[in-house]
């Protein structure tokens, strides 16, 4: 079997913060801005990898969710605790920095970790948790 992550889902609560947060601060490319009935889903993915991205989706577009499963998920999103990806870099200090500087929620700062890896947490604009780590 020869497999590869192509798409991984993140929820978003506002669209233009969003693209603000991964596009503006993050560096990631735009690769799709799809609206439907007044709902938005962009895809976004690091230069140089075209076949890697993460799509923003509204959260409230499952219509199988029932309205106190939206208000659990809205809340859990506001805590950091519903959703999360963790992104590399060679130089976390760095990216942390700019992120700082941005006056974005900071969860960690830079932290050299027991399982070899020094990392850093922020929240996104909807309050996803984004993890970003140098490997050593």
């Amino acid at each position: 079997m020869n497999l590869t992550i192509h798409a991984s889902f993140l929820p978003h609560t506002d669209p233009d913060a969003s693209l603000a947060f991964y596009r503006d601060l993050l560096g990631l490319e735009v690769r799709n801005d799809v609206g439907f009935q007044g709902m938005r889903w962009i895809t976004v993915g690091p230069p140089g990898q075209p076949d890697t991205s993460v799509v923003l989706h509204p959260p409230a577009a499952d219509p199988g969710v029932t309205d106190e499963e939206r208000r659990t998920i809205t809340e859990m999103m506001a805590k950091g605790t519903y959703a999360s990806i963790v992104l590399a870099t060679p130089d976390v200090d760095g990216v942390f920095e700019r992120l700082q500087a941005a006056d974005i929620d900071i969860v960690q700062e830079p932290t050299d970790q027991p399982y070899g890896v020094r990392d850093c947490a922020v929240r996104d604009a909807a309050g996803n948790m984004i993890r970003i780590q140098e490997v050593r």
